[in-house]
């Protein structure tokens, strides 16, 4: 039996899936340009800038002391420091190798041929992905203002539909919904139907404009709610994230997770990153100011920025392949958006102002030819 006969016996959905492309690495461009590594500024992957905090890296250097062991497989340590901060049960979390792990084990435990999951055109990639590798039916809803239409969320809602993805902020548009809005919308949705509210970029709102989530799911047990280390957090290359649920939903997820799913030094430095809250304040107010410097060069180049609450913005620059080629060759990675039905826009992370002004001088090289 040849490859391409061994492949047909895959589930047709299965081989209908596109994979996921991430961000072009810079060792990648590098190569690819001949370019110096070190000159290149990435600002495809929405990372903080900033790199991890200093208790983070002694956290890691310490955990690395004992890496012929395996991790604690239920995570005690890190479950203990994120119930005690957010005020929930060790029973109801679940923790997961970054939060789309955790987005892929909902589906994993509540999707079979047959289902339905909804989620909003310009949505993030994965909800699809996870959908269709199930073998259910994704319901894509039109998107009001480049985010979430959540009227017409909830009117796709079907009696097959099990699973429900809402992005708040949303990537890759940066749209952001206030939380009585979110509720409201999770109060609604039938009781049968697990809505998954997905946080990642939550830690760069506004203290004023976080939602206190976690404390509906008493109220709303068919809530999920995933968060991410990688963003604000600064640990991307670790991959670890975390979902909050009611228990009875969270031992449903823990009994499709694979086993030690989250490694020992990244549930180490999850720990230090969540006692380290100056980090992540101080975090928020550089990506704060950078949003503003972006927003300016961008005004000033007279391309559309879309608002954003994320570490990131999405801005209009026409024939986006074009120039997305023309920044790769000034050293400069951002994401082209065409598989979110975003052909003439590139979104571009908030990087540090030196990054930042690289950016906007590249942009306009690229704009003008």
């Amino acid at each position: 039996m040849n490859d391409d006969m061994l492949a047909a016996r895959a589930p047709e959905y299965v081989r209908r899936i596109a994979r996921y492309v991430p961000g072009k690495p810079v060792e990648e461009l590098a190569r690819e340009f001949g370019l110096d590594p070190q000159a290149i500024v990435k600002l495809a992957s929405n990372e903080n800038p900033r790199g991890p905090s200093p208790r983070v890296l002694a956290a890691v250097a310490a955990a690395a002391a004992d890496l012929t062991r395996y991790p604690d497989g239920n995570g005690f340590a890190l479950k203990a420091a994120l119930a005690q901060r957010f005020d929930v049960r060790p029973e109801g979390i679940v923790l997961g190798n970054g939060s789309n792990d955790v987005l892929e084990l909902v589906a994993h435990a509540f999707l079979r041929p047959g289902d339905d999951a909804v989620y909003a055109q310009h949505a993030f990639a994965v909800y699809p992905l996870a959908t269709q590798a199930r073998g259910a039916r994704g319901i894509e809803v039109p998107a009001k203002a480049f985010g979430h239409d959540l009227a017409a969320m909830h009117a796709a809602i079907t009696p097959q539909t099990r699973v429900v993805f809402v992005a708040n902020p949303n990537n890759p548009t940066g749209t952001w919904l206030p939380p009585e809005d979110i509720r409201a919308f999770v109060a609604a949705v039938p009781r049968d139907v697990v809505v998954v509210l997905d946080e990642a970029y939550n830690e760069y709102l506004d203290p004023a404009q976080q939602a206190n989530a976690t404390a509906w799911i008493d109220a709303f047990p068919h809530l999920v709610v995933s968060r991410s280390f990688s963003k604000a957090y600064g640990l991307a290359a670790l991959r670890v994230g975390y979902g909050v649920a009611a228990p009875a939903v969270a031992d449903l997820l823990n009994r499709v997770r694979q086993p030690f799913n989250v490694n020992a030094l990244a549930q180490a430095a999850a720990v230090a990153a969540l006692a380290d809250v100056a980090y992540v304040d101080e975090s928020r107010a550089l990506n704060a100011a950078g949003m503003q410097q972006l927003a300016r060069g961008l005004a000033a180049l007279g391309r559309r920025m879309l608002p954003s609450h994320g570490n990131f913005v999405l801005v209009h620059v026409g024939d986006a392949p074009r120039v997305y080629d023309a920044l790769l060759r000034q050293g400069v990675i951002v994401r082209p958006v065409a598989n979110y039905g975003l052909p003439e826009w590139l979104r571009v992370t908030v990087g540090l102002p030196a990054e930042n002004e690289r950016f906007l001088v590249a942009l306009a090289s690229a704009l003008a030819h």
